[in-house]
């Protein structure tokens, strides 16, 4: 009997997982759907029968020169996250392993400056990077992504490295490890799906970040989110055209988390949470 209530409940959380899947994820299929409209199609109504046109792509690729965007948002996602992680493996490090009274202060000091309004530092930091000649730069742009979300690539490998025995870098120490050596050779290795969930997560932040590149770029280091932006003009929204530039914005990140869902799962719930 109790076996088979458990069935049941598995069952109704099952179905509500999905509904709930759904629910979020229609947003991004009715976008796909529209992108394979006709203006004339998209403008009309809800529709889920797609004309199966690909004018808005073409459109979108005569346009703007699509893989432009796409390169910089390589190059600013994985250069931001190298740099993040080049910087918060080190820092976590010493939170964990050889942490001071003000371990924890700092923790909430660096995560409290993600709840601060990214518009009340827009001005001071734009006269910055216009003074460094770093406006419309990917090392500028670089620069501020990398600082934007090294506080939670420094909350998740902290995380995850208090996970780690401190005894066993202990032994690593007795046996002539230096510090370099410990920190290279026995705990990256053993935090190597922690480095990497981090490593994805950060790519993802990186790749959809809006505010920042709207404001601190317009052609040359421009990624993917100005190249949707472009399709909004004083003429209109280009629903059709809108929704295309969309989709190959999103594509190559929907793919990426897709194939790396287990990693980005265990990092959303264990690492960053617990």
């Amino acid at each position: 009997m109790a076996r088979a209530v458990s069935k049941k409940k598995v069952a109704v959380v099952t179905v509500i997982a999905w509904i709930v899947a759904l629910i979020i994820f229609f947003p991004i299929l009715y976008t796909i759907i529209t992108s394979f409209k006709s203006e004339s199609e998209a403008i009309t109504g809800f529709n889920l029968i797609p004309s199966g046109t690909l004018e808005s792509y073409a459109a979108v690729e005569a346009q703007s020169g699509y893989f432009k965007f796409f390169l910089n948002s390589v190059v600013l996602s994985l250069g931001s996250t190298l740099i993040a992680l080049l910087i918060g493996v080190p820092a976590a490090w010493s939170m964990a392993f050889a942490p001071s009274n003000r371990t924890k202060d700092i923790l909430m000091w660096m995560l409290s400056t993600k709840m601060m309004p990214a518009v009340a530092v827009l001005v001071p930091f734009y006269l910055m990077f216009r003074d460094l000649g770093l406006l419309d730069s990917r090392v500028g742009l670089t620069v501020m992504l990398t600082m934007i979300n090294l506080p939670i690539v420094i909350w998740m490998l902290y995380t995850y490295f208090r996970e780690i025995p401190g005894e066993i870098l202990e032994a690593a120490r007795m046996d002539g490890a230096t510090l370099w050596g410990e920190v290279v050779y026995v705990l990256t290795p053993m935090a190597v799906p922690g480095i990497a969930s981090t490593m994805l997560l950060n790519i993802i932040l990186a790749w959809n970040e809006a505010f920042w590149t709207l404001r601190l770029t317009t052609t040359n280091a421009a990624p993917l989110t100005t190249f949707i932006a472009s399709f909004s003009s004083p003429q209109g929204l280009f629903w059709a055209k809108l929704s295309a530039a969309s989709t190959l914005a999103i594509a190559p990140i929907l793919i990426m988390g897709w194939f790396s869902q287990k990693q980005l799962v265990r990092g959303l719930t264990f690492g960053a949470v617990k």
